[in-house]
């Protein structure tokens, strides 16, 4: 996409190669007629003119000038594409990493992925800025120094020339030994990553567990690893690089010594050496630069290799073509025969169906490993069904396009992500067009908003990294507020308030009990409260549902619920009833203090 700034940088490589090579004639005229340096018994006497060398002093001063200005525009414009393409490159892992369905991002590390969008594309940018444009100034400066020496003196031609293929295979023979390495040394970089960022995000795990020297081990041994591989490249490089030279200098050697013989005898001006010799000079660039250029061609192309791995990845979740939107959705949600399996041979849901009619609240039990966030996945597809169907108001859900399929929902997870942002943008992520007072209001509802009163900043109040200078139920009511922001269709709601206390449970309650109303709501319920207001009560197991109803129908059954109900729910109940029953006195004492306070006023 960027053919005018090579075109540029070429023609700029083109005038810089051209200067380069006239430099060595204009030495070779100022020594030959310039100096016109002869032999008058026996004595070397020169006949030149001050003129002339002053004329060839200006010249080659002029050339170097002029190379210069084009010596300029070749780097400049050849480190603006590079850094483009840098920046082409690493906006497209990111687009395509946010188009990934949850089953890629299930199986890659994170450390790996972020080595790649940054010292991989490092390492193609330096190849396309160094190794691509330095190529072909390499190549062009090579094949015109070549036939220029042939113009020369095609002897000494000749004879410099048989130190070329030695030269230029020992390069090859470094290349295919830096390669492998290369790409050990960057997979390492990013299990070296990987390290470092599980341990960042546990640092609280491990300062519990008192696992400090632990992770400092395993750190140390991992970055062991990658000394010792990085180190194996450099000495590579160090063990071939002094060959090249050496090659080299003996080709400078022999072909001066071969070139003085000449003059001797009288076949070659002293001149013609000149130039021949800053020829040669001139040529060791080019075969010198093969090592280095090889070694970022072995490197950018381990770089490019891991970043395709990335951009070649298919999505398990793809649009269909010609995919409707979903405008008015009264939230009709249908699960048809469903069955699901992250691989072929482990399914975790099997023949599911649901019928949940607009404005129903569908509540989901069962233990650790029965499918129900398997069943809430489903919907938004954050996977694909692997058999039967899911459909919105009639719309099988792989019909709709992504964007609107999931503007439908609204999800609250048992997870919080917050991101290092305000309070007021976290809220808003979703509706980055919403007012302040909408942001309120939505906090209002979620009983968060006289917490965020309560801060210095307010609403305004930066939140740390993950939301970790907030507690588990204020991270949760952010949420809530965050997802009611949206104004869903179909409410997604993770009913786990084991971290909050009794009162701000009952709070929350009281606030998703007016929200639920007039949606369409899927609880994977933990609380008695929301199992007892739902509309339909699913209970799961190893991925089937074993029993359904409503809460007055299942508990008079001696079926699994009523064993949950047992064993998890009845305490909560009791605790529950005392609750609202401390909190109702409160209400009425507070309320029989106004009325007091009212009649002394009158009296």
């Amino acid at each position: 996409p960027y053919k005018r700034r090579v075109l540029l940088a070429c023609v700029s490589l083109a005038g810089l190669t051209a200067f380069q090579l006239i430099g060595p004639k204009l030495v070779g005229y100022a020594i030959d007629t310039g100096l016109d340096v002869t032999k008058e018994g026996g004595v070397s006497v020169a006949h030149g003119s001050l003129r002339t060398l002053l004329i060839a002093a200006g010249l080659i001063t002029a050339a170097a000038a002029a190379r210069g200005i084009f010596q300029f525009w070749q780097s400049y414009t050849g480190e603006w594409v590079s850094q483009r393409i840098a920046y082409d490159i690493r906006n497209d892992i990111y687009g395509h990493l946010q188009r990934m369905s949850f089953a890629y991002h299930d199986k890659a590390q994170t450390g790996q992925i972020m080595q790649r969008a940054t010292q991989d594309v490092e390492g193609v940018r330096m190849f396309v800025s160094l190794g691509f444009i330095r190529l072909m100034y390499v190549v062009v400066l090579l094949i015109a120094t070549l036939i220029l020496m042939v113009t020369t003196d095609w002897q000494l031609a000749l004879l410099s020339w048989v130190f070329i293929p030695p030269t230029a295979l020992i390069a090859i023979r470094m290349t295919s030994k830096l390669r492998p390495i290369w790409m050990h040394v960057q997979n390492l970089q990013g299990e070296l990553g990987v390290v470092l960022q599980e341990n960042l995000s546990g640092m609280r795990v491990v300062k519990a567990f008192g696992r400090e020297q632990y992770e400092e081990r395993k750190f140390n041994a991992q970055a062991q690893k990658l000394f010792e591989n990085s180190y194996a490249t450099n000495r590579i490089q160090a063990t071939y690089s002094p060959i090249i030279n050496g090659v080299w200098a003996f080709a400078m050697v022999a072909t001066a010594w071969f070139g003085a013989n000449q003059i001797l005898h009288g076949n070659l001006k002293p001149g013609d050496l000149a130039v021949f010799m800053l020829y040669l000079t001139m040529l060791q660039l080019p075969v010198r630069s093969l090592g280095f250029i090889t070694a970022l061609w072995a490197r950018a192309g381990t770089s490019g290799q891991r970043i395709y791995d990335i951009l070649d990845a298919e999505s398990a979740v793809q649009e269909r073509p010609g995919a409707v939107e979903l405008t008015t959705v009264k939230g009709h949600v249908r699960f048809d025969d469903v069955s699901f399996g992250y691989d072929v041979i482990s399914p975790v849901l099997r023949h599911v169906d649901i019928d949940a009619k607009p404005g129903e609240v569908v509540a989901l039990l069962g233990q650790t490993g029965s499918g129900k966030t398997t069943v809430v996945n489903l919907m938004p597809r954050f996977y694909d069904v692997t058999g039967g169907a899911i459909t919105i108001d009639g719309v099988d859900i792989r019909d709709a396009t992504l964007a609107t399929l999931r503007r439908t929902f609204g999800i609250v997870q048992q997870d919080v992500f917050l991101f290092s942002a305000t309070i007021r943008e976290n809220i808003a992520y979703g509706a980055s067009n919403a007012s302040d007072e909408d942001v309120e209001h939505v906090a209002r509802l979620a009983r968060i908003h006289d917490f965020i009163e309560t801060l210095p900043d307010g609403y305004d109040t930066w939140v740390g990294e993950r939301g970790i200078t907030l507690s588990g139920g204020q991270k949760q009511r952010i949420s809530i507020a965050r997802t009611l922001l949206l104004d869903p269709k179909i409410l997604v709601f993770d009913d786990s308030t084991s971290s909050v206390d009794t009162e701000t449970e009952y709070l929350i309650q009281q606030a998703l009990a007016e929200l639920m109303k007039g949606r369409t709501t899927f609880v994977i319920a933990q609380r008695l409260r929301t199992v007892k207001s739902a509309d339909q009560i699913l209970v799961l197991k190893d991925g089937n549902i074993v029993e359904a109803g409503r809460h007055e129908e299942l508990i008079k059954r001696e079926g699994p619920y009523r064993e949950i109900y047992d064993l998890e729910l009845r305490d909560q109940e009791e605790a529950f009833e005392q609750e609202r029953d401390r909190l109702a006195q409160i209400e009425a004492d507070a309320g029989a203090g106004a009325v007091a306070s009212v009649a002394g006023s009158a009296g």
